[in-house]
């Protein structure tokens, strides 16, 4: 399967890193985000937005971004935190938490989506320049591969708990709403890693 379309960067000559987030739509669990800068010559026919991978595949590819990146990083934002600031604003968090662990500063950021809050690296009175690009996990390498370690690194997570609530199908559902994540939240109730601010059941 190769994918001749995806770019290798939005912008050349500049340390470019691409943002994605995992699990925005999701009834339970907290909001992951990557952030990705690879070398500007890179290339690899495997990566793909990572809705169009096997998990397998995710995986494998997993540990080649891991290996072939400049820099790589997840950040994280909590339910509690997502009811808070909603769950758009909290994306963005933990985007912003994933840059600001990176090993090397990127000069400019592309981020999958319509909007972004603007990241002020280490109390800069100055935004870093972004662009928001819709798709762009389809479309840009760094997107695709900062969206493949958002996935990965929130499924490890919600497997984790799964374990501790085997009842609501988490294994198989990481937390989005199916007719029977849907099921166990009527017959048991939210556990405490449950989006108390989304809609939990139909109305």
């Amino acid at each position: 399967m190769t994918h001749d379309g995806l770019k290798p960067y939005y912008k050349a000559g500049v340390i470019e890193a691409g943002c994605d987030e995992a699990g925005r739509g999701c009834l339970a669990g907290s909001v992951y985000a990557a952030a990705v800068i690879l070398p500007a010559d890179y290339h690899n026919e495997m990566l793909n937005d990572s809705k169009q991978l096997t998990e397998k595949r995710r995986y494998e590819l997993r540990a080649q971004i891991e290996r072939d990146a400049v820099a790589w990083a997840v950040g994280v934002c909590t339910p509690e935190e997502i009811g808070e600031i909603n769950i758009l604003h909290a994306s963005y968090r933990a985007m912003h938490r994933a840059l600001d662990q990176l090993t090397v500063r990127p000069e400019e950021i592309i981020v999958d989506g319509n909007t972004f809050d603007p990241y002020y690296p280490d109390g800069s009175i100055l935004y870093m320049p972004y662009t928001t690009i819709v798709k762009g996990d389809g479309k840009y390498l760094s997107i695709a591969a900062a969206s493949i370690l958002a996935k990965t690194y929130r499924d490890d997570y919600m497997n984790r708990l799964a374990e501790e609530y085997p009842q609501y199908d988490w294994l198989s559902n990481k937390g989005y709403p199916t007719k029977k994540h849907r099921q166990a939240i009527a017959e048991y109730g939210p556990t405490p890693y449950h989006r108390m601010t989304f809609a939990l059941l139909p109305k």
